[in-house]
């Protein structure tokens, strides 16, 4: 049971990614269907070398602590807020696009909501926060929620593949202009949002005080092991249903995922189940940053009797844990950021495929220089070919343009961050930020 809640519920945001992630690969590819499938799956590749140097993580770190911690350990304190930096980004963006997804999937079940886009966003935003408030007691209902998606997407999957409803007009191929191996190179980095989530396991076992070192490992591997199995699953099968059904990019008003369980299942009972369990995975993997995200804050501000970096104000909590001024922050940021996409999730897949990935490239780093001190050349060399790999998907979405922001904030929180630890007299211990973040 305990696994169950725990592994859950920590992936439901790499699970609730698969909601957006296929469709902003079609739009990058201009609604070429044909490479749809080859670019997905280069996608989970890269997920897959990832995971793999999270599984090493969480065997030398088996506490938690994530990149920070590697970070830290690797090149010394000061490296530890770049990865900090990028989680304080990542955190406000995947409860912004998770929000914004969610509103997009209600408006797809009831199209009547489309003129409320934003309020109707914005709204769900003020819920989850406020729900945010009875600390981490719905734990248990991330994990069912998470579970309930993933056994309706099933369902929709055997029925699109034996009996669809419908297909779709879509062709299966527009010419995008230049070789499909560079329209697949080109595409994949925005699909890359599908890769976020993939670090919770390795901050989130600081969690399971009651277990020893080696149960937790068990806990951090198994769950890595599951997400990538559920996520990968889902996506390759959901990819290949779009193709063969020809469901291509989505009206005004609703989202591919969405126009997929249509053309499989019709307008009936489990058309309607799938839109409402996506939207509350949406909602869940929310929820699950608007805890992660204060408590990082929180962690940050220190205690009473050990100070830390930020106004001691973020760290106040009320009687479930909660740090509510640190809530407020992330509600605010979200809101801005809501606003500034007018709702929409696809207007956010670029920045939001940026921040984590700077996390990502700083902890493979920081592994690769620990193989390599331990003469390990083969996990050296997985580790960087795994950092070549994040370097040039960051590089490509960077070179889009706007999403520049999220490494600009990224940079400037690290940066001040640090200036606030030096004016602290740099005290000891900043590498174990997020393990504090996860166990408080």
């Amino acid at each position: 049971m305990l696994f169950f809640a725990f592994a859950f519920a920590v992936i439901a945001d790499p699970v609730s990614s698969v909601a957006y992630a296929i469709e902003a690969a079609l739009r990058a590819l201009h609604g070429d269907l044909a490479l749809l499938l080859p670019t997905m799956a280069l996608v989970i590749g890269l997920v897959v070398l990832v995971t793999a140097n999270y599984w090493q993580l969480v065997r030398r770190f088996p506490k938690g602590g994530g990149a920070a911690a590697a970070a830290g350990r690797a090149f010394g304190a000061r490296w530890t807020f770049l990865p900090i930096g990028a989680l304080v980004v990542d955190f406000v963006l995947t409860i912004g696009i998770s929000i914004a997804a969610a509103s997009s999937a209600a408006i797809a079940l009831f199209p009547g909501l489309a003129p409320v886009r934003i309020p109707l966003a914005l709204g769900l935003l003020v819920v989850v926060a406020g729900l945010t408030w009875f600390g981490h007691g719905g734990r248990l209902l991330f994990a069912g929620m998470t579970v309930l998606f993933v056994v309706v997407s099933v369902a929709v999957l055997v029925l699109g593949f034996n009996s669809p409803h419908a297909l779709g007009a879509a062709p299966t191929s527009t010419a995008p202009g230049h070789s499909a191996a560079l329209a697949v190179v080109l595409a994949f980095p925005v699909a890359m949002a599908l890769a976020t989530g993939i670090e919770a396991p390795s901050t989130a076992i600081a969690q399971l005080g009651q277990l020893d070192d080696t149960h937790r490992r068990r806990f951090g591997r198994g769950t890595l092991a599951l997400l990538l199995v559920i996520v990968g699953g889902l996506t390759l099968a959901l990819t290949a249903l779009a193709v063969r059904l020809h469901v291509g990019l989505p009206g005004t008003d609703s989202t591919q995922i969405a126009d997929i369980a249509h053309a499989a299942a019709g307008p009936g009972w489990l058309y309607g189940a799938f839109q409402l369990t996506s939207s509350l995975l949406l909602l869940a993997a929310a929820s699950s940053s608007f805890q992660a995200g204060p408590g990082l804050l929180k962690a940050l501000a220190g205690t009473s009797t050990n100070p830390g970096v930020l106004p001691p104000v973020l760290g106040r909590v009320n009687k479930h844990h909660t740090p509510y001024w640190s809530v407020v922050v992330y509600l605010g940021a979200a809101a801005v950021i809501i606003v500034a996409a007018a709702g929409k999730e696809q207007e956010l897949v670029l920045f939001y495929a940026v921040s984590v990935f700077v996390s990502f490239l700083v902890g493979l780093l920081a592994m690769a220089r620990f193989a390599r001190t331990e003469r390990k050349p083969a996990l050296a060399a997985v580790n960087a070919l795994a950092a070549a790999a994040v370097a040039f998907t960051l590089l490509v979405n960077l070179l889009r343009g706007w999403p520049m922001l999220s490494l600009a904030a990224t940079v400037l929180i690290g940066a001040v961050l640090y200036g606030l630890w030096v004016r602290a007299g740099s005290p000891s211990g900043i590498e174990d930020v997020e393990r504090q973040a996860e166990a408080g």
